[in-house]
This record gives structure tokens, sequence and C-alpha cells, in this order.
């Protein structure tokens, strides 16, 4: 398509050694306007993005290690691009669109344009397997404004969308049939779905978050919940634990325990601008969420976490009883002037200035900042209570968009300033010590913990040992034993050998690992994330 030679390459930057950072691996630049949705493409080094400047791009990596187009792709109608939905398996990119004319650059499409009004649409296209040509598939008129999110569904076949006309809709994607839709109480800006109980999760701007049961041709009403005092701006879904998270403009995220099915919500406070996107990677337990001023913040929900209490109503201070400055009637008695009211985070009591003068973060609780707690609370807390469990990271840039890649631990923001990013965002494996779980280090040598991993194969946890562990009978013994214990605990346990002793922060391993089958087999020895490596 045109526009390739006014296209710059994209740097590259190597990662610093630095451990517990998001190392910077690359930026790609030269768009003209805001990148609307960015994705990393899994087993692949590269990117497919949509961009306000009507563009569909596909980035892949060079031999240099470059980012150049390999598919630029400029909409031929004047709408711009809001949104996209990628699904690795088919191949098939969902793209969500602004107000404007439908239009297409095949010519059977063209010919269907001119018979369709100005409405705003989403198309869908499939990329060739060397990600080389992007075929038009089918467009779907399904809004009256701005579609906000697209979301496919492989294994119902269906395609899911919200716009700015505040309706849900969705869509067969076999036969482009809408199957159904829902009238929501504002504007939708965050949609996830959950296949096992066919559940559509809905955050819209007035901070509501609606769940949905969806049939093949309707739908029925579950709940509805509301705990933000601002707009519902991003939701991530974690299938596997049944928590759903949600973060909004308030610069606040809720973990929401579905499964659970007790109403429990724990807050989470650790941004300055509003939540622009949530990631939860459930093979290191991390949630990572990112805002608007460029702070991306990696979350341990490896941690037994609390919720924060009801703030209680009281009409004077419950540690001194000083009237409170509407109640008249103890003013007028004890003749003293009514104090502001303040509220103590731990324990939700109403007190005045003097009796919470003291500030305390309280991360289990959410509060990675310090705020108001009043003094017996301030006193109790232990330094091993104030301990971080959210590390934080500046992305340079005003975040739109944040996609994370499971499979390498990658992370890509888009921001304000028509750049994207891609970090190294956590490390494809950890190992994390049975003596202390809520500590991950590197794999040195003759070390030995629990490995959770995300690579092709399914997640895994067991021991690991490296070089030095592989020489003798006794070691090889040790193997079998703990092998043969963790497979009566119904524990999958992976050996690993490395080929290479670099294992220092930034570097790169090449291993072969071998696994214990259910059945009391080993596997045969064979590549296991052979790139990719980090230490947290």
């Amino acid at each position: 398509s045109g526009g390739r030679d006014q296209v710059h390459m994209a740097a590259e930057i190597q990662p610093q050694p630095q451990a517990r950072k998001p190392c910077l691996l690359s930026k790609i630049e030269a768009f003209q306007d805001v990148v609307s949705t960015a994705v990393i493409i899994p087993k692949e080094d590269g990117v497919i993005s949509v961009s306000e400047d009507r563009t569909i791009r596909v980035w892949l990596k060079r031999d240099s290690g470059q980012y150049w187009p390999s598919i630029y792709h400029t909409m031929s109608c004047k709408s711009q691009c809001s949104c996209m939905s990628f699904n690795p398996e088919t191949r098939r990119l969902s793209v969500g669109m602004d107000t404007g004319s439908i239009c297409i650059s095949s010519e059977s499409y063209r010919c269907q344009c001119e018979h369709l009004s100005a409405l705003p649409v989403f198309q869908e296209f499939i990329l060739s397997e060397d990600y080389n040509k992007l075929t038009p598939a089918r467009t779907y008129q399904a809004h009256q404004g701005r579609v906000t999110v697209v979301l496919f569904v492989l294994e119902m076949e269906w395609l899911l969308s919200t716009g700015q006309d505040k309706n849900f809709t969705w869509h067969c994607s076999e036969s482009g049939q809408q199957l159904g839709t829902y009238r929501t109480a504002a504007w939708v800006s965050g949609l996830q779905f959950d296949v096992e109980t066919r559940h559509a999760f809905v955050g819209d701007q007035s901070g509501q978050v609606t769940i949905l049961k969806l049939e093949q041709d309707n739908c029925s009403l579950v709940t509805t919940f509301k705990g933000h005092t601002g707009n519902v701006t991003a939701l991530c879904w974690d299938p596997s634990q049944r928590v759903l998270f949600s973060g909004s403009s308030d610069h606040s995220i809720i973990m929401w325990d579905i499964g659970g099915r007790k109403g429990t919500a724990i807050e989470l406070q650790g941004h300055n601008d509003k939540v622009q996107g949530l990631c939860y990677a459930s093979h290191t337990r991390q949630l990572i969420s990112c805002s608007s001023d460029g702070g991306i913040v990696i979350w341990n929900m490896d941690v037994t976490r609390q919720e924060t209490p009801e703030w209680l109503d009281s009409d004077s201070c419950q540690k001194c009883e000083q009237p409170f400055f509407w109640n008249f009637k103890q003013m007028w008695d004890s003749k003293k002037i009514g104090l502001r009211q303040h509220h103590c985070r731990k324990c939700g009591q109403a007190v005045c200035g003097k009796c919470s003068s003291k500030r305390s973060t309280i991360p289990l609780m959410g509060f990675e900042f310090e705020v108001r707690v009043c003094d017996s609370c301030h006193e109790s807390i232990t330094d091993e209570d104030r301990a971080p469990t959210a590390t934080f990271h500046d992305s340079k840039h005003s975040i739109v968009y944040m996609h994370y890649e499971p499979t390498t631990g990658n992370l890509l923001t888009s921001g304000t300033d028509k750049v994207i990013k891609v970090r190294m965002g956590t490390n494809a494996i950890c190992c994390v010590p049975e003596s202390d779980k809520t500590r991950r280090h590197t794999v040195g040598h003759d070390s030995c913990g629990v490995l959770r991993s995300a690579g092709d194969q399914q997640q895994v946890s067991g021991k690991i040992c490296s070089p030095n562990c592989d020489g003798g009978s006794d070691a090889r013994e040790n193997r079998e034993r703990e092998g043969e214990r963790s497979k009566s605990n119904n524990i999958d346990v992976i050996w690993i050998i490395f080929n290479s002793h670099s294992t220092t922060s930034g570097g790169c391993c090449t291993f072969t690992a071998r696994t214990l089958q259910a059945s009391g087999a080993w596997e045969q020895d064979r590549p296991w994330l052979t790139r990719g490596y980090r230490p947290f």
C-alpha cells in the first residue's frame, strides 16, 4: 500500500541489566496520529497496530533488529480506526471504526460501500501466515456511535462489540448475523468475556459494571455492581481465579471476587492518574496496570490481600469524642468548636485530624502510597506490614493502550506521543524459593525452587536444578525421589538443564527440559524457552 516510503525504521534498544525494571526493547515510530490499539503477535517478532491516522500496520522485526512494516494499509474511507481485536489462531483481525463511510480495498467490498450509509462499523480482515498480506473478510454495521471495544470469541464464534451509542452487541462471526443487543446505562469503555459461563462483563462511563449471560439469540441481566467514583476505563478477567479487575478514572483498581460469591472487593491504590489498561499474568500471578501519566505498576497478587473497611458514620470523633462541625447540639453543650471529619483507612473509624495525624502505607489493603490512619492503627502497623507488594515504573510517555503477551512476558504500550514501546515486562520463567514464596530471584547454579513457566507448553510447576545438580548418581536419585513425591501430589515436575551458564541479569539461556508425565514416564529432552529469559 501507499505511504511506505515515508515510514522510518523503528529503533531497537538494547535492554539494560536492571533486575526489577521492565527493560525497553524497541520503539516504533512514524505514525501520523495516535495509535488506538496495538498488540504483540505471539510466537513472532511482530506488532499489529491500528491508528487514528486511518492505517492498519503489521510490523515485523528484521534480521537487523529493526521493525519494518510488512503491511501498511490505509483505509480508503475517512473513518478513524478506534479499536482492534486480534486472534492469533485464526489470524482474524477485527477493527472498530469511528464515524464515516465504509471503504475496503477489495473491489467487491468497494462496490458494497457505495450503497451503505456512513455509520460507525467494525471490519474483519484475515492475515496471511507470513503476515505480509491483509485480506478483507466482512463488514459489520453494529453501532450508531464510535466503536469502543471489539472482542472476538473463537470458542463461540462470536464477535462482541460496544459503542458510544450505549449498545453492546454480539454477532455470529461465521454468518455475520447480529445475534443480540443490550442497552447499557452509559457508553461502554471496558469489555471482557468468560467462555465457560458465557458471561460478558461490561464496564461503562457511569462507573458501573454489568454482568450479562449471553445465549445464541438473547441475553439476561445477571447483576450490576459499582465501586468506583469515576468512569470504568479498563477491565481484565482472570478465568482461573474467577476474578475481575476494573480500572477507573478515579485512579483506583478494584479486584472483584466473582467466583467466591461473597461480594469481596479489594481496592488497589497505586496510580496518580486515570487507569488506562489492565493485564493479568497468570503464570506469575501479577497484575500489570498503567495510567495516562505514563506510570506502570506491577502488582504481586500471590499474597493474601484484605478488604478496605467500610467508613463508619459518627457525629463525633470515635477516638476523643470531640464533636464534628455539624453536631451543633454537642458543640453547644460542650462549648467546643466543631472539627472536620476524617476516616482511618485501616479501621474505617470516623476521627478528627488530631487523632489521625500519622500516615502509612498499607500494601495488603492496596494502599501503596501513604494514607491517613488513626494513631492507634499507626502503632499497630509493623515494618513487615509496610513491605510493598507492587513495583512502579515510568514508561516516559502518556499511555493510551497497553497489551501484555504472556508467552514472552513482553509488554507493549502506545502513547499520545504517537510512539509504540515494547518492553520486557515480566520474565518468562521465575523461581520462587519454597522457604519464601513471595520473593522471586534469578536461577543460579545449584538453585532449587518452584518453577512457573509461560511457554508454548502448558503451565507447569515443580523443581528446577542447574548443571551442577546433574552430575552424580546421588543427584539423579534425589531428582527421581522428588519427582515421585511431587507426582503423588498431582504436580508436574520439570527439570532444567542449562546449556549455557549465562544466568546474569539481561542474559539469555538456552536449555532443555524433562517433564514428568502423569503416567510416571519421563518425556524426551526438548528445547524450552530458548530466548527471552530475564530475572525479576
